[in-house]
C-alpha cells in the first residue's frame, strides 16, 4: 500500500545491465575507488565473462583492490589474447606491471604495445611512468622535499645536472 510519501518497490530480482555496471566501475575506478570498483566490475565481468574490457579491468580492480597479483595478471592476459589488438587490453597490462612493481615486464609488454600501435599518446603515458626516474639533485632529501623541489627548479633553470652539481661539489 502506498501513500504517495514514496514509491512502492517491488519484490523480486533486479536484472543487473553489465554495460551499466562497467561504466559506473570505470568511474570508481579513475577516482581511486578500487574496492568500489572491484564490486561493479566483478558483476559485469560474471555476466559477460567473454568480454575482453569487462576482463581486462576487472584485472586491474582486482589487483588494486585486492593485491591479487597473479590472479589479475591471467585476466589482463586472457584479455590480450581475446583480441591481441585491442590497446586497452595492452594499457591494462602494462599497468598492472607496474603497479605490481614489474617494471621490467611492463617496459617490454608497453614497448611492444608501441611498436604494434605506433606512438598512442596514452601507451606513451603510461610508458613515462614506468621508466625509472632520475636521482634527485640533492640525494639526502627525498623526492617530495621542497629543498629538493627547489634544486631541481634551480637546476633546470641554470642547466646544471645532479651529476654537474656532484662533479663540482666533491659528492
Amino acid at each position: 500500500m502506498n501513500f504517495g510519501f514514496a514509491p512502492e518497490r517491488t519484490k523480486g530480482t533486479v536484472e543487473l545491465d553489465p554495460m551499466v555496471e562497467f561504466w559506473q566501475g570505470v568511474e570508481l575506478l579513475k577516482n581511486e575507488c578500487a574496492q568500489k570498483a572491484l564490486v561493479r566490475l566483478r558483476r559485469a565481468f560474471e555476466c559477460e565473462n567473454h568480454n575482453r574490457y569487462y576482463v581486462s579491468l576487472h584485472g586491474l580492480a582486482l589487483a588494486r583492490g585486492e593485491g591479487s597479483w597473479e590472479q589479475a595478471s591471467e585476466l589482463c592476459g586472457i584479455a590480450v589474447q581475446l583480441k591481441p589488438t585491442q590497446i586497452q587490453s595492452c594499457l591494462s597490462l602494462g599497468e598492472l606491471y607496474a603497479s605490481a612493481g614489474l617494471r621490467e615486464k611492463a617496459s617490454d609488454k608497453l614497448d611492444g604495445a608501441l611498436e604494434l600501435f605506433g606512438e598512442d599518446a596514452r601507451l606513451m603515458q603510461v610508458r613515462s611512468k614506468v621508466q625509472n626516474r632520475r636521482t634527485t639533485p640533492v640525494p639526502f632529501f627525498w623526492r617530495e622535499h621542497f629543498l629538493s623541489r627547489a634544486q631541481v627548479t634551480a637546476f633546470q633553470f641554470t642547466g646544471f645536472s645532479s651529476n654537474c652539481f656532484s662533479a663540482k661539489c666533491g659528492l
